[in-house]
């Protein structure tokens, strides 16, 4: 497994970005029993930032708290075999399964942890677990899907222990 971090912004907040987006991947590809290593590259950002990248992407233009980007055209949440015998969805070099980027404000990270009553770390690994899913082609456009992504983020952070009353 490879995570690609980069951080393009001088805000910060104090935790260990790195080993909290190891374990949460970790866990949330092991959630989805993914088959395959692979990469996922996740940028922190600011409300600025992202707010540009929402207007281009989603054309809104709005800050928001995470954008997540899928590599793989999924036909059904967490059905890998779409990528079988396409080699194009692997690092040539590595071989890793190229699952998608992930987008986080670090801004909002603080503002929803203080909105939600929960620490910033917590909100953090949520929206990474929330984006994984999107990565690994679950969605909640439909009050279904919604629940059941609901459901699945919080199976996934009470795994690894990051719980909505955690400090």
């Amino acid at each position: 497994m490879t995570i690609l971090l980069e951080k393009e912004t001088q805000f910060s907040l104090s935790m260990e970005y790195e080993s909290i987006a190891e374990q949460v991947v970790k866990a949330a590809l092991d959630y989805v029993q993914c088959p395959y290593e692979c990469e996922v590259n996740i940028l922190l950002t600011d409300n600025a930032g992202i707010q540009v990248m929402n207007q281009q992407m989603r054309n809104i233009d709005a800050p928001t708290d995470v954008l997540s980007f899928p590599m793989i055209p999924f036909d059904k949440e967490g059905d890998f075999s779409v990528v079988e015998n396409d080699v194009t969805y692997f690092n040539a070099s590595s071989g890793e399964l190229l699952l998608g980027d992930i987008m986080i404000s670090l801004e909002k990270v603080e503002e929803q942890a203080k909105q939600y009553n929960h620490s910033i770390i917590r909100e953090y690994a949520f929206l990474i677990a929330h984006s994984m899913l999107h990565l690994s082609g679950y969605d909640h456009m439909e009050e279904d899907e919604r629940i059941h992504m609901e459901q699945c983020q919080e199976e996934i952070l009470q795994q690894i222990g990051y719980t909505r009353d955690m400090e």
